[in-house]
């Protein structure tokens, strides 16, 4: 017997029927695990997102222009990337499911551990230059 039930793409909106190109129906269990991941993502996104305008927005006495906005502009990059990429992630993790593929490597996460050690290397270089 089979844990997987059968396609129910008739009932399903067209949208999401193109979306997620057939197969089986998951173990909503999966499905529901693969929308906490995204979720995930979007959280750190959101994170991000507050970072970047809060160097902006209160920053000036600490950082120059330049490095405050390079700072600022990394994170909000951060932020894009990895909200956008989180959707085609959870698709992309959806549709292995649903053809019992294996599952896509995550890129996002290499492009935040870039984007966050650029950030970190601007603090460091900041710190080094301008000692208090």
């Amino acid at each position: 017997m089979s844990n997987t039930r059968p396609d129910d793409s008739g009932s399903r909106m067209p949208l999401s029927v193109r979306l997620l190109r057939g197969g089986e129906e998951p173990d909503p269990r999966f499905t529901l695990a693969n929308e906490r991941t995204f979720l995930a993502w979007i959280r750190t996104s959101l994170a991000l997102l507050a970072a970047g305008v809060a160097v902006e927005a209160f920053m000036a006495d600490f950082f120059g222009p330049e490095l405050r906005k390079t700072i600022s502009v990394l994170l909000l990059f951060l932020a894009l990337a990895l909200g956008s990429g989180s959707f085609f992630r959870w698709l992309a993790v959806e549709r292995s499911m649903r053809h019992s593929i294996p599952l896509p490597l995550p890129w996002i996460a290499p492009i935040l551990a870039a984007g966050g050690s650029l950030v970190a290397a601007a603090m460091v270089v900041f710190v080094i230059a301008h000692p208090t």
